[in-house]
């Protein structure tokens, strides 16, 4: 469609965009201000946060830039049919990113599985529709043990065994008549030892293999690095750094398998349908590409340096603070950061607490990181990441700090206990309560006086526990590899009556009730 495309380039784009600009302000009320879109939230009794940590989906990514709501905007007012638009737009993609071809979709998770659906099944319907039973289909995806993440289970959706490799030796013999692609994460691991990813593209391409880079949270680099690299395609999210619409993301790549892996997504009927990328965000996601080739990115680093300056100076006159700026160590969250440290016997509290301050205070602020506990964990600091931060959020952030250093709260330490620990050893029967669902568990414990080991038995897993034993109190923690994804336990209970009962904590996936009763004592 070669006609539609040459509508798109960039004079008439721009042309396009202040032409909806005057038709939004003729047209529509203005958009709420950021102090009544803050309402919006509250008044759901949800606290907005100044994001002085980076960009994370949970929390919510990036803020759009203001031409991207715009063109969100316009392109809701009129219908379009999705396959003649993502042709024109995967036709501009090409032209200002120099790959070969680029298509829209709903994240870089969604771009992962629209890929790996293609490298599957290609444009044959009768595969696409099998789809994810893989008999007599390509059934593996390789990965470098480095790269093995909670989000390859965008891959793993479609049913394919992950093959894990360490050595170039081990790749070679991995790359076979049943492997789909190799996934890469790119991150600090893939540009060192000897599985890089030049090298990993190099190995793949000789047994004509595709090669799929995540660079989700990475800045967009124009030519392509990965693609530069040898990688066949290369998938970003579109709300993070390139500050488009949070559900949305890009693929780059070979026009043939960039369309396969359109017409295995949405709006066709086939493993990708659930995941819809629509009129507006294609038309945001677009827009934030424009966007990114005009944008001053060195004014944007001068800019986060001086916020820094600005935080920095600020909590400094805090008797001592001190200070160091962190550069990064890849694309990813690509911006300087903060870092205050301090002793927290001398300046009166933790980073942990300072970090819990700034979450609870008015407005919510919410960091980067922080270290010291107490009482045997003193060093404390806190991280500023500016990256997702707007400009009058700097001495906001500034002021809440040296509050914070410069009044710390009391805190009274915690009575020490002068009980005797509970005997606990032994072999027990697990049964966690969900607030849907239930599971049984098993744990061994191990006790040498007021300290625990073992082991924990979940459904499929086994693996080590430590904790502690104070009176009748129990905690105790595990963690369990299950493919890409860490799943961590934290027990906490007491002995009642002979059975352990309490919560457990399992991180972004809540909380359950437990009731643990000895099988066997030790």
């Amino acid at each position: 469609m070669s006609s539609r495309s040459d509508r798109w380039n960039r004079r008439q784009w721009m042309a396009t965009a202040a032409a909806s600009s005057a038709a939004l302000q003729a047209n529509a009320a203005p958009g709420p201000s950021t102090a009544a879109a803050g309402k919006l939230y509250e008044t759901l009794g949800v606290r907005p946060f100044i994001n002085a940590r980076g960009t994370f989906t949970i929390l919510t990514g990036s803020q759009s830039l203001p031409e991207v709501k715009q063109a969100m905007f316009e392109a809701s007012r009129h219908y379009v049919h999705l396959d003649e638009l993502m042709d024109a737009v995967g036709h501009r993609i090409a032209e200002i990113t120099k790959a070969e071809w680029g298509i829209v979709t709903a994240g870089c998770a969604a771009a992962i599985t629209h890929a790996t659906s293609a490298c599957i099944a290609g444009m044959d319907p009768e595969k696409m529709q099998r789809l994810p039973k893989l008999d007599g289909l390509k059934d593996q995806v390789v990965m470098p043990r480095y790269s093995r993440n909670e989000y390859d289970h965008a891959a793993r959706m479609l049913g394919v065994t992950m093959v894990e490799v360490e050595t170039q030796e081990q790749l070679q013999a991995a790359l076979g008549p049943r492997t789909a692609m190799v996934l890469i994460l790119s991150c600090p691991a893939a540009e060192k030892g000897p599985l890089t990813i030049p090298v990993i593209c190099r190995l793949a391409r000789e047994k004509n293999v595709p090669v799929l880079v995540d660079a989700a949270a990475e800045t967009l680099t124009i030519p392509n690095i990965h693609l530069n690299h040898g990688a066949t395609m290369v998938a970003y999210s579109g709300g993070k750094c390139m500050r488009g619409p949070q559900a949305a993301g890009l693929l780059l790549g070979p026009k043939d398998l960039l369309q396969a892996a359109w017409l295995n997504s949405a709006p066709h009927h086939a493993f990708g349908r659930s995941l819809k990328v629509g009129k507006e965000e294609i038309m945001g996601m677009l827009a934030a590409l424009e966007a990114w080739v005009r944008r001053d990115h060195d004014a944007e680093w001068k800019q986060w340096e001086g916020w820094l300056e600005t935080i920095r100076k600020e909590a400094s006159r805090v008797d001592g603070v001190t200070s160091e700026i962190l550069q990064p160590e890849d694309l990813s969250n690509h911006a300087p950061r903060l870092r205050l440290k301090w002793d927290a016997e001398k300046v009166g509290i933790t980073g942990q607490e300072v970090a819990k301050a700034l979450d609870r205070g008015e407005p919510r602020i919410i960091v980067a990181g922080s270290t010291g506990e107490r009482p045997t964990r003193m060093a404390s600091s806190v991280t500023i990441m500016p990256y997702m931060m707007n400009p009058e959020d700097a001495p906001i952030v500034a002021k809440a700090l040296h509050t914070a250093l410069a009044h710390p709260p009391r805190v009274e330490p915690a009575p020490a206990s002068t009980a005797a620990p509970s005997q606990v050893a032994g072999r027990w029967t697990v049964h966690l309560q969900f607030v849907r669902g239930e599971a049984t568990h098993e744990i061994v414990l191990e006790q040498a006086g007021a300290s625990l080991t073992g082991t924990h038995k979940t459904t499929w897993m086994s693996n080590p526990l430590r904790g502690d034993v104070t009176g009748a109190t129990v905690q105790f923690r595990s963690a369990h590899r299950y493919e890409g994804t860490v799943l961590n336990y934290v027990f906490e209970g007491k002995l009642d009556g002979g059975a352990l009962t309490g919560e457990v904590r399992m991180g972004e996936y809540g909380t359950a009730r437990w009731t643990a009763r000895h099988v066997q004592p030790a």
